[in-house]
């Protein structure tokens, strides 16, 4: 039995994910003209705090009893966040489970077919093998060890305020078939308010007839860990929905409500939202769209939300951290988070009634909000942060200084690596990539930040609440201290340095956080 996903369909799958909407020229330029405002601004000896798109926080308070020192705040509990109607899932992507043969980390099927050049007998030498991050080893154990793992992927998202994962149905039979299947056990296991939203990808399912899909997902929809909503329809979220006509469709619902006696609320999830919109209205529930992974290519969210409740339809937002692909030869410029804060802030300005993090687990794409080797919980506690607000409709009072790097390991202009001969390229109409380091602090009130990228040393004040600075990178480590009255109060560093010259190309932007000492990037 091989452990590795089915290649054919992951393929594909990953083909079909494009940008559904246009970037806003005025919005490339103006972010273009901010970073190098910014990049310039930090060249001398100080920093330079971008406070045009961050908030200050209320006053701080003492931390509430039984919180996390992880986060800079206090994240409300369970009961709290599920109180609302804001609904946020992760797309979990099932070829990437934590461990795919239950073997140690350093010997498992992720170290030596995945994120090695000669993996799986050299298939993935041309790009330098197939992923350049995995999941947070885990140690093998006895038993049902696959329903266990998924477990702790439940608690992981659960405690983060995750209200469920929108599974990534491939196929209809075979390894990925039963992880969603083993997912639904899972969920059910943990935690009942933890639901599971059906998410046919239409690129691997496209040749599947509708009474097929109709009879698979009956299967599912069974599950107590299956998400209907409280009228008691099944939720079904079909990736790239437009591949298929909505008459299709209508036979898909119909075929589960006559033969199988479900009723379905069916959310397109589009890759062209607005050329498809008007001719879903009559059989959906609600809408989404993939969107894009560029920093400066987020505008129009505003007029998809207004456009999907004029058609009296509920909008589910994508929030996406970052995009490089090496088996395509692509990647998108993030600008370090601002991705991932400005798709949060789209979703909390515009009106998205659920959001969908794009993806919890596809380290194939680099897009991962999960706990990994390379960026720990960092971007996962970020949007623990956006997420409460987005669920709560206040700001989290941040209660604990806390900084947050990013930066990628090698410089975007570097035509070389020593074993891998095809690298990636910006995708057509991304933003121009750069080469920064982002300081990220969230504090309580204003400090110093001593800041170091290689042997370059800068320092300067901060105020209170979030705000980013981005440095030039640099060879070598980078690091940050947060002070206010001669103590130290936030410290992180990277673990991996920055190289001028690399066995592969890794185009990711690494993360570290000083709120997780013993993870990855912290000094001692």
């Amino acid at each position: 039995m091989t452990h590795a996903p089915d290649r054919a369909a992951l393929q594909d799958r990953q083909a079909g994910h494009r940008r559904g909407r246009p970037g806003g020229y005025r919005r490339l330029v103006l972010a273009t003209l901010l970073g190098a405002l910014l990049i310039g601004a930090v060249a001398g000896t100080g920093l330079a705090w971008d406070t045009s798109s961050d908030h200050a926080p209320p006053a701080a308070t003492a931390a509430g009893p039984g919180r996390t020192a992880a986060l800079p705040f206090d994240l409300p509990d369970t009961r709290r966040l599920r109180a609302g109607g804001h609904l946020v899932f992760a797309h979990y992507f099932p070829p990437y489970p934590l461990s795919l043969d239950n073997e140690p980390a350093n010997r498992d099927y992720y170290a030596r077919n995945y994120l090695t050049v000669d993996g799986e007998h050299g298939k993935h030498a041309a790009y330098g093998g197939l992923l350049r991050d995995r999941p947070l080893p885990v140690e093998p154990s006895g038993g049902d060890w696959r329903l266990a793992n998924l477990e702790r992927e439940v608690r992981t998202a659960r405690d983060a305020g995750i209200d469920g994962f929108s599974v990534d149905i491939l196929a209809l039979s075979g390894p990925n078939w039963e992880r969603a299947r083993t997912l639904l056990r899972a969920a059910r296991a943990v935690d009942p308010g933890f639901q599971i939203m059906l998410m046919p990808d239409m690129k691997a399912l496209a040749e599947e007839s509708p009474e097929a899909l109709a009879d698979a997902l009956a299967r599912l929809s069974g599950s107590p860990a299956a998400f209907h909503l409280s009228d008691g329809r099944l939720v079904v979220s079909p990736f790239k929905a437009e591949a298929h006509t909505p008459d299709w469709w209508t036979r898909v619902v119909n075929r589960l409500a006559l033969r199988h006696g479900v009723r379905t609320a069916l959310v397109p999830l589009f890759l062209d939202f607005r050329g498809h919109a008007e001719r879903f209205a009559p059989i959906s529930y609600g809408f989404s769209a993939w969107g894009n992974r560029s920093h400066t290519g987020q505008s129009g969210t505003a007029e998809n939300i207004s456009r999907a409740h004029d058609l009296g339809k509920r909008w589910m937002q994508s929030v996406a951290v970052q995009d490089a692909r090496p088996d395509q030869g692509v990647y998108d410029e993030a600008g370090n988070t601002a991705l991932l804060r400005t798709t949060w802030g789209d979703a909390i300005d515009s009106g998205a009634d659920w959001v969908q993090l794009t993806t919890w687990n596809d380290y194939s794409e680099s897009s991962h909000i999960a706990p990994s080797v390379h960026n720990g919980h960092a971007y996962l506690d970020l949007c623990s942060y956006y997420l409460a607000r987005f669920k709560t409709g206040q700001w989290p009072r941040i209660v604990r200084d806390t900084v947050y790097l990013t930066s990628r390991v090698r410089f975007t202009g570097d035509r070389e690596a020593a074993r891998q001969p095809r690298l990636m390229e910006p995708r057509p109409g991304t933003a121009t990539p750069r080469d920064t380091v982002e300081v990220l602090t969230f504090l309580t009130a204003p400090a110093t930040v001593d800041t170091a990228v290689g042997p370059v040393h800068r320092r300067g004040r901060a105020p209170a609440g979030v705000r980013s600075a981005l440095l030039p990178l640099g060879p070598g480590h980078s690091s940050a201290t947060v002070s206010r009255g001669g103590r130290v109060t936030a410290e992180v560093a990277t673990r991996y340095p920055v190289r001028t010259a690399t066995e592969v190309q890794d185009l990711q932007y690494y993360a570290v956080s000083s709120g997780r000492p013993g993870e990855a990037g912290h000094p001692g």
